[in-house]
């Protein structure tokens, strides 16, 4: 899949912005297409980073798309997402994935990538669209490889997960497949964790849940609340915090292996602000089936999704198509989330407020824009905890508030 490189002309300047840990270059008219444009947005820690890039090729439109630019030294890469991506030396090339090769004139798609630094490493340079100098910099000396790019093991620390579309999230509720004939029973039902926060004495959450920062901790916050509460005297309140080592969640102490390899969740939950365009998560499971990386439940482009942190795999895929198939979080009122998560099948279904969600249905069959990239490998996850709090990646900030928190092997309703 190549573009023609016919008219690609204009002079490009590069422009690197740093505010806080963030620096974005950007890429005006250039010796490339019209209007051609490589974004390039960091975010940096100690010792490593992750960077969003954003590829719009001005007034030709792409069939498929290959970028490379040039690191001046101290970073390699350890993965990516939305896109295939490798280094040969400080020479970094980044291919299409099957999803997002083509894009219309005046049009743009975004990939990531995650790797390590050194103190001070400066700005990448070079940046090239399919082989045409982009951004000002001349082409790469050294050819990007030919060979398909090296697979690299999961990082260790979490990384961002799938940045969004440019098409922005819906603003009206997407399809869902019909509610089940037969409502589920109310109450616990005889679940294996069933609580309301009722038996917390103090401000702190203790006893059977106990406050976790899983990486690092910072700003994030949780409390157990009288004053706002679906039902009873008490509730868990989560102040989460922007950025990522803001995160804080609080961890069931209970021993849920009685639940099985079929696990029901219902969780009531009262949210102030919508879900942003990064990635967030409200739930997590660890999955002692995946290297005890976590099963997250949270949001990305506006709209609930679930995430699987070794290989960060989203449900739905985060294309336009895939996030018009999942429905946001209201905001301002309690809300009662349930999911399945099926071990023995690998499958995983997902109600909100008792309508199952089509996007957020992993039914095993892969099917583009759903779980055709769920389903990449085999998933037969085994979940042994509950944790309930808040982590943010980039953007985002929240108050949140969970209550009638029940696990169980069958369903529980609402």
């Amino acid at each position: 899949m190549r573009i023609s490189r016919t008219r690609i002309t204009a002079a490009v300047a590069a422009t690197v912005t740093a505010a806080a840990a963030v620096t974005t270059v950007l890429a005006g008219t250039a010796s490339a297409a019209q209007g051609c444009r490589i974004d390039y947005q960091p975010n940096e820690w100690t010792g490593g980073f992750t960077a969003n890039v954003r590829v719009s090729p001005g007034d030709t439109a792409l069939s498929g798309w290959t970028v490379t630019w040039s690191y001046p030294g101290g970073q390699r890469l350890t993965g990516g997402w939305n896109a295939q991506v490798s280094q040969a030396g400080t020479t970094v090339t980044a291919r299409n994935a099957a999803w997002n090769g083509s894009v219309p004139a005046g049009g743009s798609t975004e990939f990531g990538v995650q790797g390590t630094s050194t103190s001070g490493s400066a700005a990448p340079t070079g940046f090239t669209l399919n082989g045409v100098p982009c951004n000002g910099a001349p082409p790469p000396t050294t050819p990007p490889p030919t060979t398909p790019p090296p697979t690299t093991p999961p990082p260790t620390t979490p990384p961002p997960t799938t940045p969004p579309p440019t098409t922005p999230p819906p603003t009206t509720p997407p399809p869902t497949t019909p509610p089940p004939t037969t409502p589920p029973p109310a109450g616990c039902a005889g679940a294996v964790l069933c609580d309301g926060f009722e038996n917390q004495t103090g401000s702190t959450p203790a006893g059977d849940w106990g406050v976790v920062n899983p990486d690092c901790s910072g700003a994030g916050r949780a409390a157990v609340d009288t004053t706002t509460t679906h039902s009873g005297s008490r509730s868990l309140r989560i102040d989460g915090a922007q950025g990522y080592c803001n995160h804080v969640f609080v961890r069931s102490t209970k021993d849920l292996s009685a639940v099985g390899a079929v696990r029901y969740g219902r969780i009531w939950l009262r949210h102030t602000t919508a879900l942003p365009t990064q990635h967030v998560t409200f739930m997590a499971m660890t999955d002692a089936a995946d290297g005890n990386k976590d099963l997250r439940m949270g949001g990305q482009n506006g709209a609930l999704q679930w995430n699987r942190a070794s290989d960060d795999a989203t449900l739905p895929e985060q294309s336009p198509s895939g996030v018009a198939l999942s429905v946001p979080l209201p905001t301002g009122r309690w809300t009662c989330l349930e999911f399945m998560v099926d071990g023995n099948q690998g499958q995983l279904r997902t109600w909100l407020d008792g309508t199952a969600v089509t996007g957020l249905t992993a039914d095993g069959t892969p099917t583009h824009d759903i779980d055709g990239q769920w389903y990449n490998r085999t998933w037969r996850p085994r979940l042994t905890d509950l944790k309930l709090g808040w982590e943010s990646y980039g953007e985002g900030a929240d108050t949140i508030w969970y209550d009638d928190v029940a696990l169980g092997s069958s369903r529980i309703g609402c």
